[in-house]
């Protein structure tokens, strides 16, 4: 089931500047759009950065934790918060 974000947006052919790069940058490469995790930020491009760089950290950088590990925690607070991301 697919949901939309009420939080108003700019949309992909309306972007301009840097955050049309930035969505340039962060196309899912199976879909070629942006997710709506991240475009939410779209009025806000500093927060959009922000949000890239802790999710990088979180999930890529140095732990103890191994990436599967990390997912797994990821899909039990999204469950557990009943978010479909």
């Amino acid at each position: 089931m697919t949901r939309n974000a009420w939080i108003e947006m700019i949309e992909e052919p309306d972007a301009s500047g840097p955050l049309a790069e930035a969505y340039d940058q962060l196309r899912d490469p199976e879909t070629g759009q942006v997710d709506n995790i991240l475009r939410i930020h779209s009025l806000h491009p500093a927060t959009l950065d922000a949000h890239v760089l802790l999710y990088t950290s979180l999930m890529h950088g140095k732990s103890r934790l191994s990436r599967a590990e990390r997912e797994m925690i990821a899909v039990v607070v999204s469950s557990l918060n009943q978010c479909h991301y």
